[in-house]
């Protein structure tokens, strides 16, 4: 079955067929429209989704880049990059679109990719600042970065209050009675993410007029493996610490395993913090305390952005920062009720 079979029992051209199928309905009468729709039901024709989109100039497909991935990584290391990516897929898929996904050494290496593929439009995961100079200057699609620093380019980024809920994490720890904090955060050089949220937490510390200093800071990278043995660490020093403050919930889950192997109960003997309220929160024992971020909300922020860029807003540029929160659990004991 192809078009010329459905105009010929039509009684219609090859390109009226086409207009119906491409959704051209101005250029088709009412009636011509509902008796090709229903032979193309009867034969059960499908049209040719590359061909669709040689003609519209379009393919219906979405790139998502999630960058700074070893050989041996994947999106999955991290659940948080898997939570992000099916929020973003909804959202993708009620306009009727299609994801495509790639993870990469550095953002730079899918632009020939990108390209190829003809995608309409591009999400880009957490990308340095001194990266999207270039990946302005290559992606001639439409992109929305997502937790990206960068103040002097005009870009679209949807991103949380990094700082806030760096600030958030002592003030709550400082609350509960905590003056010896242990602060788990991968190492950074540059602005973005762990940059803003060390900041605030370190801002709030001093604003409590509580001691902190280079050895309260453990590094580790945002593995679960990792965050294990930096538990360990914690265990076996000298540091005394009431409250540990992870940058991620993946190493707070990490760290809390780590303590527990060396027999430190969490939250009577140590208390836990984490960051992102991933729904694994609720399924650790304990549950894990942690600073909330709206994965729905981000996604649906950054899917508007593309998609009005897609239709037409070509020079939008705009900085998003949505509101973060402290979700509580059962990970933090408060030392004031002792």
């Amino acid at each position: 079955m192809n078009l010329k079979i459905i105009a010929e029992r039509a009684g219609v051209s090859t390109a009226t067929v086409s207009n119906v199928i491409n959704g051209n309905n101005h250029k088709v009468s009412e009636e011509t429209r509902r008796r090709v729709n229903e032979i193309i039901r009867e034969t059960n024709y499908k049209p040719n989704a590359m061909a669709r989109s040689l003609a519209k100039k379009e393919s219906r497909m979405i790139g998502v880049v999630v960058p700074y991935l070893g050989k041996d990584e994947d999106f999955f290391t991290n659940p948080y990059n898997a939570h992000i990516i099916a929020a973003l897929e909804r959202c993708v898929r009620n306009e009727d679109y299609y994801l495509m996904l790639r993870c990469v050494g550095a953002p730079k290496d899918i632009i020939p990719l990108l390209s190829s593929w003809n995608v309409d439009g591009t999400f880009f995961l957490g990308v340095f600042t001194e990266e999207i100079k270039e990946i302005k200057k290559l992606v001639d699609s439409p992109a929305v970065f997502i937790d990206t620093y960068a103040p002097s380019e005009n870009i679209v980024n949807v991103g949380i209050e990094d700082y806030r809920g760096g600030y958030l994490a002592a003030r709550y720890l400082i609350g509960k009675g905590h003056r010896n904090i242990a602060l788990v955060t991968p190492r950074y050089s540059e602005e973005g993410v762990i940059k803003e949220r060390f900041k605030g937490f370190t801002d709030a510390c001093k604003e409590c007029g509580v001691k902190f200093g280079e050895s309260n800071v453990f590094y580790t990278e945002s593995t679960y493996i990792n965050a294990v043995d930096v538990g360990q660490d914690i265990g076996f020093s000298s540091g005394s610490y009431t409250a540990v403050s992870c940058m991620s919930d993946i190493v707070a889950f990490g760290v809390i395993e780590g303590l527990f192997q060396c027999g430190i109960r969490v939250p009577y003997d140590v208390s836990v913090i984490g960051f992102d309220n991933l729904p694994n929160c609720e399924y650790m024992t304990p549950k894990l305390t942690s600073i909330a971020q709206d994965f729905d909300v981000k996604a649906e922020k950054a899917a508007e952005y593309l998609f009005r860029m897609i239709r037409g807003e070509k020079d939008l540029a705009v900085d998003e920062r949505l509101p973060i929160r402290v979700a509580e659990r059962n990970s933090v004991r408060n030392l004031l009720e002792q």
